[in-house]
């Protein structure tokens, strides 16, 4: 499917510089997990899918962790439906739901544990989920150990 003409210059400016990898709350649960002791990969690509990506990877344990975007992917307490250009958005954004189920399901087939995070979710709680799910056994971080240097208590 093409992509549609932008609707005036600004949307076309605005579209192009959005994240799709390193956003903020990706950078802030890597960065938690890294100081926590867990050592993962980054825009891995999923296997047996290779035009796919997981976010954060934890291949031995077989861990795969997205943080969708609640617009790309379709939170259901904040999606949105743009109005220009709509019809091709809906599909445009159906799809990608799709590919998410499809990718989900494609993993947990081939045994993996798949962990879905929306973007409004505080990166300490998914950190904290992930950690537990990986040393389920071991002491949960402290909310100390979840700031760094120059964060306010």
């Amino acid at each position: 499917m093409s992509s549609p003409a932008a609707s005036n210059p600004s949307v076309a400016a605005r579209m192009s510089r959005q994240a799709s990898r390193d956003t903020a709350q990706e950078l802030a649960v890597r960065r938690l997990l890294f100081r926590w002791g867990l050592r993962y990969r980054v825009n891995a690509k999923v296997p047996g899918l290779p035009r796919r990506t997981v976010d954060i990877l934890f291949p031995g344990p077989k861990v795969a962790v997205f943080l969708d975007g609640c617009f790309w992917h379709g939170c259901p307490e904040h999606a949105t439906s743009p109005k220009s250009n709509a019809e091709w958005w809906r599909s445009k954004l159906d799809r990608n739901v799709s590919r998410d189920l499809d990718t989900t399901r494609h993993l947990a087939e081939d045994g993996w544990t798949v962990l879905r995070f929306w973007e409004h979710e505080p990166p300490v709680t998914i950190a904290r989920t992930v950690y537990t799910r990986l040393r389920p056994d071991g002491p949960l971080p402290d909310a100390a150990d979840a700031r760094g240097p120059g964060d306010a208590p």
